[in-house]
């Protein structure tokens, strides 16, 4: 079996529920595993957080299928709503939650239940407050609401919006879209479903009746970092995914030496030179800069040369005891204790956590550990 593989301490991510939990005592929390749980595994996650979590988040009907099949019960939130009205027999009828924001959606789910006059529904209208991408305006919330509350086949109507800069906690962006969202929720007298993973850590105005994290759960600080302001958040969440592969080749190299495509790096000294079983085929980003860290059996290394298909080149000169079969962690934590943050590694390929979690491709098996155990084997038949 390949080395390379994402071990998903399920502890961890009970763990990181909890703590956003804590930090909106008051308001209830969707756990949301949209694409496949932030490429962690949607349906072991769901199941991981089954009996924590009122109710589950995706992006759509097709992802909340893939948990009814692993039998999860809980309300499960569509972030999208539906794209098509055949959708809609299944959403009334299997206790999903479907977000409105755009006036067909209306208008096809009022007609549809007329069909199901047995089944009541609850929804969320999305209120365009100023991020501009999904919802209605606000003007035009009021009316549609009355509509959907005036209607006898839904259970319950909730306010729901999403915030543009919410890592930013002093963003006039979001004092504003704070200001618009909490004023049409009093006008309304409705629940509200704000929050994001950020507001959920750092904008008590926001919490309310539900919040929504995310990328927190799996262990990313979502603040904008300064770090020195945010060290809190670092210490109380956990990385749940940790990418490890081994070395699988050392090559002793003389200055002046090209190291892979396109020969970008250059030996400036006489290098050993390891090469990792993993590459922009798994998933591991492409545009990792030189230097990007890895762990080597806890000790910090760098990337040396470009990204390849199915392999890295890492310089272990300073790792004498580095060699063939060592352990290389991407990113998360080394059996030893060392961690090594996602979001540090993104810092280096340009991008954000979010993208190198979801990144991963399917060829790379993920390996659940829990009750405490964390175990750098994987038994490949038990993953799917």
């Amino acid at each position: 079996m390949r080395p390379l593989t994402a071990h998903i301490d399920l502890d961890a991510l009970r763990h990181n529920y909890l703590q956003a939990r804590r930090s909106a005592p008051d308001a209830r929390a969707m756990a949301v595993l949209k694409a496949n749980a932030y490429g962690h595994g949607a349906t072991a996650c769901a199941e991981a957080l089954n009996d924590l979590a009122p109710a589950m988040a995706v992006a759509c009907l097709e992802e909340g299928q893939a948990l009814r099949a692993h039998g999860i019960q809980c309300p499960i939130v569509l972030l999208e709503g539906f794209f098509e009205a055949d959708e809609l027999d299944e959403i009334i009828t299997g206790d999903y939650w479907s977000v409105l924001h755009t006036r067909w959606q209306v208008e096809a789910l009022l007609a549809r239940l007329a069909h199901w006059p047995r089944h009541r529904v609850t929804v969320l209208i999305k209120c365009d407050s100023g991020m501009h991408r999904l919802g209605f305006s606000p003007d035009e919330v009021e009316a549609i609401c009355q509509r959907l509350q005036a209607h006898g086949g839904i259970e319950q109507t909730l306010l729901m919006t999403h915030f543009a800069t919410a890592d930013a906690p002093d963003s006039p962006l979001l004092i504003s879209q704070l200001q618009t969202i909490n004023t049409l929720r009093r006008r309304l007298d409705l629940p509200g479903c704000f929050a994001n993973s950020p507001a959920t850590l750092s904008v008590p105005a926001a919490h309310h009746d539900w919040v929504r994290p995310g990328v927190m759960l799996y262990g990313v600080n979502p603040l904008e970092t300064d770090h020195a302001q945010h060290d809190d958040i670092d210490q109380v969440l956990k990385p749940v995914m940790t990418l490890q592969s081994r070395i699988i080749a050392v090559r002793d190299l003389p200055a002046g030496e090209p190291i892979g495509y396109g020969a970008r790096h250059v030996t400036d000294r006489p290098t050993r030179v390891g090469v990792v079983a993993c590459g922009y085929g798994d998933g591991y980003d492409r545009h990792a800069a030189e230097g990007t860290p890895v762990l080597i059996d806890g000790q910090r290394a760098g990337i040396a040369g470009r990204v390849s298909m199915d392999m890295l080149t890492v310089d272990i000169t300073g790792i004498p005891g580095a060699g063939i079969g060592s352990r290389v962690t991407l990113w998360g934590r080394d059996a030893s204790g060392a961690v090594l943050d996602v979001s540090e590694v993104a810092q280096w390929c340009d991008t954000i956590a979010y993208t190198l979690l979801t990144g991963i491709m399917p060829r790379v098996p993920r390996c659940y550990h829990q009750d405490g155990a964390f175990d750098t084997s994987c038994d490949a038949s038990a993953l799917f």
